[in-house]
C-alpha cells in the first residue's frame, strides 16, 4: 500500500443494538415518499417515480450528540424517517430479494436549509448544500433487520426544549404510508448505483415539517425500531457551537 500524502478521513460510525459499530459508506435519500408530504411541497405524488439525492457519510451526527444550527439559512426544517442500513450490495435488484441486503433500521432526521432549496429549485440548481451541510443528518442506534417489521409502524417527531423535553408533536404517520416500500426503494436505487455494505437509505418524511429553533430538542421515533434525539445549539466560529 502506498504512503497516503494526508491522513486519511475518520471513518463514520452508528452504534447498534448489538454493541457493535456500524461503518458508513454512503448515504442516499427518496424524496417525497409519503403522498401527504409531497402534496405539502406542491407536488403530485401519483405522478412521481422514486427520485433520490445525497449526504456525505461526515454529515452525520450519532449517539445523542448535538447539533449546530448551519450557516447561511432563516429555515432549518425537520423532516424525520426510517433509515435503512445495508449489509449486502447489489445492482438491478428484484423488489423480491431486496431486504436481503438489509442489516438493520435506525430512525433519522434529514434537516434540511429549505430557504436554499427553494431558490434552488427557483433557478433549477442542485440541491447539495440545502440538504448535504455539515451535520444534517442526525441518526439513532441501528437495531438489526430481524427484529424490524419495516412495512407498517408509527412514524412521529416531537419537538420540546430543556425544560420540556417531551415537547410536542410536530410529524406523525405510518410507514404503510409510504408511496415506495423498503424493498421497491432498495430495487429502485439499485437500478441507478450499485449499492454496498455500509450504505444507508433514508426513505422519506411524513407531513408536518417546518423550522427549527435554537434550543429545540428534537425526538424521533419509529414504532418497533428505536428513536433519534438531538438538540439544536448555537454554532460560533472554528466549527465550535455553545448552548443557545
Amino acid at each position: 500500500m502506498q504512503d497516503l500524502v494526508i491522513a486519511a478521513p475518520d471513518l463514520v460510525t452508528l452504534p447498534t443494538s448489538t454493541g457493535g459499530r456500524f461503518p458508513v459508506r454512503r448515504v442516499y435519500c427518496v424524496g417525497r415518499n409519503y403522498a401527504a408530504h409531497a402534496r405539502e411541497m406542491g407536488h403530485d405524488p401519483d405522478r412521481e417515480p422514486p427520485f433520490f439525492f445525497t449526504k456525505p457519510a461526515s454529515a452525520l451526527v450519532t449517539d445523542g450528540a448535538d447539533t449546530p444550527y448551519p450557516p447561511g439559512t432563516d429555515r432549518l426544517e425537520h423532516e424525520v424517517e426510517l433509515v435503512v442500513a445495508l449489509g449486502r450490495g447489489g445492482t438491478d435488484v428484484a423488489v423480491a430479494e431486496a431486504l436481503d441486503l438489509v442489516w438493520g433500521y435506525g430512525v433519522g432526521l434529514d434537516l434540511t436549509r429549505r430557504d436554499l432549496q427553494a431558490e434552488a429549485k427557483r433557478l433549477g440548481r442542485p440541491w447539495d448544500l440545502a440538504k448535504g451541510f455539515d451535520a444534517s443528518a442526525p441518526v439513532g442506534t441501528l437495531v438489526p433487520a430481524d427484529r424490524v417489521d419495516a412495512t407498517s409502524g408509527a412514524v412521529e417527531l416531537r419537538i420540546g426544549s430543556d425544560t420540556d423535553p417531551v415537547g410536542a408533536v410536530r410529524q406523525s404517520g405510518d410507514l404503510a404510508d409510504q408511496i415506495w416500500s423498503v424493498a421497491e426503494t432498495i430495487a429502485a436505487l439499485s437500478r441507478s448505483v450499485t449499492l454496498a455494505p455500509g450504505d444507508l437509505l433514508f426513505t422519506g418524511t411524513p407531513d408536518g415539517v417546518g423550522p427549527l429553533q435554537r434550543g429545540d430538542v428534537l425526538t424521533g421515533t419509529v414504532a418497533g425500531v428505536g428513536s433519534v434525539r438531538t438538540r439544536i445549539v448555537r454554532r460560533v466560529d472554528h466549527g465550535r457551537w455553545d448552548p443557545l
